[in-house]
């Protein structure tokens, strides 16, 4: 019973429609049909009063700026609700009974839980009722260890069945940021050797609200690579969990500006740390980025201004640049008014002062109709797979126009990219569907040992030249060190973290 209930649906099947519907029957019991005053004028006043929350509600949801699909009409319609139940416990107590008035009382958090549900039902944020209560209760994480943990698995020498997450606190001496804690995704591999492996690593970035841990909980990315890990003896790229955000609903869309250097603490504080704390590869070869939404649009942005760190990206549902509504909204909120450092970080105005990019990659993924797809091949030989027609219902707010701007763009300045689709919304599900994809892909990409390259979906396999395996680093940038085999590696003393 336990685990039918907490595997329970709270996007799709029977269980959100029956909430609601048990909420629609108490609101109906708690208002009644009472007397002729009470229809005539109180009534009107209470639901006049509920359709103006929900038109604030709509104003200030605009007002953020927030991307994705336009708002479900269930959710104003709930919110409206909420705002009449209220309004019903204020000015209907008075002369009602009992069991009315306990139907009043229990109507407004049934109406507040619709509304949550709706916008679970909105963005996916959380899957099922598990989910939705290891989030409310702060429950551990799949995998989650701490320091002792990992120090006890190294001094085993084996490689554990499963990857462990490990939460670590960053510092931001670099970028004075504010980060809250973040997660490091050690594969079983990293524990098999002292010192561990040189692996790759991939940046992982969320949503404009969210936490560092949503892809391990809304996005399953710890059953991603557990599983792509167990399929490759143990090997996978290191997960870093970052918080680009510094709080819930911080929209910072990885720029510095006046909410915070997240730029800053994403490239020189993070990076470093995974190479002193982990010992990964320092080689901008072995680094790659992979995005959600707001974290898309910083997967790209963050590769192109700093090639010489990542060489790869993956960019579900991300916008066209840095994106709070409007662009004076965005110039305004993101950068203090100074559309000079907007321009900083628009990405095709980036790519384009840069000029020919060498060795830079990159899978947009968006959700729509797979076979809409055709193909661009730019002068260069630089492929490109794209969205033949614009798909209005997956991409409402056009992140498939701006992935194919930008990979338009990326693609006329040396980077080979590929627009995917895929069925689905704009929504945590889709974002897992799209990294368990494009993982084998990225991995590949990045060096995972025992990995082979994988070419873009759509495209030939790159035919290498010692021009296009140059690095965009600077030439006294020294390659990364290959982990040896296993068999091959001396016994040293168990890898130790700087505190």
């Amino acid at each position: 019973m336990y685990a039918y209930i907490s595997h329970l649906s709270l996007i799709h099947g029977w269980l959100p429609v029956v909430v609601q519907a048990i909420t629609a029957v108490v609101l109906v019991c708690a208002i009644g049909w009472r007397s002729p005053r009470w229809r005539a004028l109180w009534l009107p006043v209470m639901v006049a009063s509920g359709v103006v929350l929900a038109v604030w509600a709509h104003w200030y949801l605009g007002s953020l700026g927030v991307a994705g699909d336009p708002a479900p009409p269930l959710l104003w319609v709930w919110i409206a609700a909420a705002g009449l139940a209220a309004g019903v416990v204020v000015l209907g107590w008075r002369g009602a009974r009992w069991w009315r008035r306990g139907a009043a009382v229990v109507a407004v958090p049934l109406c507040v839980l619709c509304v949550l549900l709706a916008v679970n039902v909105w963005v996916g944020y959380l899957p099922t009722v598990y989910t939705a209560w290891n989030q409310l209760t702060a429950g551990p994480l799949p995998d989650q260890t701490d320091r002792a943990g990992v120090t006890a698995r190294q001094l085993t020498g084996a490689r554990p069945a499963n990857g462990v997450v490990l939460p670590v606190d960053i510092p931001a001496d670099a970028s004075k940021f504010a980060p809250r804690r973040e997660l490091v995704y050690l594969p079983p591999a990293w524990f098999a050797s002292s010192p561990p492996p040189r692996l790759p690593t991939v940046m992982m970035i969320g949503t404009d609200f969210n936490t560092p841990a949503d892809w391990l909980r809304a996005g399953h990315a710890i059953r991603t690579i557990d599983e792509f890990a167990s399929a490759h003896h143990g090997y996978a790229p290191l997960l870093v969990f970052v918080d680009a955000t510094g709080a819930f609903n911080n929209d910072t869309e990885c720029v510095n500006g006046p909410r915070g250097n997240a730029a800053d603490h994403l490239t020189k504080d993070v990076v470093p740390y995974m190479i002193s704390n982990f010992g990964v590869s320092a080689d901008r070869a072995n680094w790659g980025i992979v995005g959600f939404s707001m974290g898309g649009t910083c997967a790209v942005d963050l590769t192109v201004m700093h090639a010489d760190i990542f060489s790869a990206f993956v960019d579900i549902a991300g916008d066209a640049g840095p994106n709070m509504g409007t662009g004076s909204q965005t110039i305004a909120t993101l950068f203090g008014g100074n559309a000079n450092a907007y321009a900083a970080f628009d990405p095709t105005a980036v790519i384009t002062r840069h000029g020919n990019y060498r060795a830079v990659y990159g899978w947009f993924d968006v959700p729509g109709a797979p076979h809409a797809q055709h193909r661009y091949i730019t002068a260069g030989g630089i492929g490109a797979v794209a969205v033949g027609a614009h798909d209005p219902v997956a991409n409402p707010e056009g992140q498939d126009f701006a992935a194919n701007s930008l990979c338009t763009i990326g693609s006329a300045h040396g980077i080979r990219c590929a627009v995917v689709t895929q069925p689905g919304r704009h929504d945590w599900p889709f974002a897992a569907q799209a990294f368990t994809t494009a993982l084998p892909w990225l991995a590949g990409r990045l060096g995972t040992p025992g990995m082979p390259p994988v070419p873009l979906p759509g495209l030939k396999p790159e035919v290498v030249s010692p021009t296009q395996t140059a690095s965009a680093t600077p030439a006294a940038r020294t390659p990364a060190r290959q982990p040896l085999p296993d068999n091959q590696r001396t016994r040293q003393s168990t890898f130790q973290f700087s505190r």
